[in-house]
C-alpha cells in the first residue's frame, strides 16, 4: 500500500521539484509539457488511485508547491513566465479547468517557487536575477516603504 506505481513521471528537465505531496495530493511533473499528474494521498475504494491531470500552463513546468497552510493549494511555476495558483478539489471531483490566480513573473521564466512556512498567503518566486515575493490574498507583490521589492532574509 505505502508504494504507487504504473504512473509515467515527465524527463523533462525542472529548476524546483519534481514531486510534492500535501496531506490529501501528490502532485508530479507529467510527461506532456505544462501538465503535472495528480493523484489522491489516500486511496480509494479497492485501494486503488486514479491519477488526474492538471493542465496548468503553456510550458514547462518548472517548480510546485502546496501551501502549508492550506494543503489544496498548489502554486505552480513555468517556462512561460506565469505563475499560478490553484485550488484542488477535496476528492473525488474534476481537477479545475482554469487556475484561481495567475502573476506574471517580469519577463523570464520561473524558476522556483516556495510558499513561506510561517505567514499564511505568502509565496516567493525567482525568475532570472529576480525574486518576488507575492502576497496571494491581495494578488500582487509585497512592496517595501519606498516601492521596491521585499528582499528575502536568510533563515536563522
Amino acid at each position: 500500500q505505502a508504494w504507487i506505481g504504473g504512473f509515467r513521471a515527465g524527463s523533462i528537465t525542472s529548476c524546483g521539484n519534481h514531486v510534492k505531496a500535501s496531506c490529501r495530493w501528490i502532485a508530479f511533473n507529467a510527461e506532456a509539457a505544462g501538465v503535472l499528474g495528480i493523484v489522491p494521498l489516500e486511496c480509494e475504494d479497492g485501494g486503488k488511485r486514479t491519477m488526474s491531470q492538471l493542465c496548468c500552463h503553456s510550458d514547462v513546468v518548472t517548480d510546485f508547491d502546496f501551501s502549508p497552510f492550506d494543503q489544496l493549494l498548489l502554486a505552480t511555476g513555468s517556462a512561460d513566465e506565469m505563475v499560478k495558483v490553484w485550488r484542488l478539489p477535496e476528492s473525488g471531483q474534476d481537477m479545475p479547468s482554469g487556475a484561481g490566480l495567475t502573476l506574471r513573473s517580469g519577463g523570464c521564466p520561473v524558476d522556483v517557487l516556495q510558499f513561506h512556512p510561517t505567514a499564511d498567503g505568502v509565496l516567493a518566486s525567482g525568475a532570472g536575477k529576480r525574486v518576488t515575493i507575492w502576497d496571494v490574498g491581495q494578488q500582487q507583490p509585497l512592496t517595501g516603504r519606498h516601492g521596491r521589492a521585499c528582499q528575502l532574509l536568510p533563515m536563522t
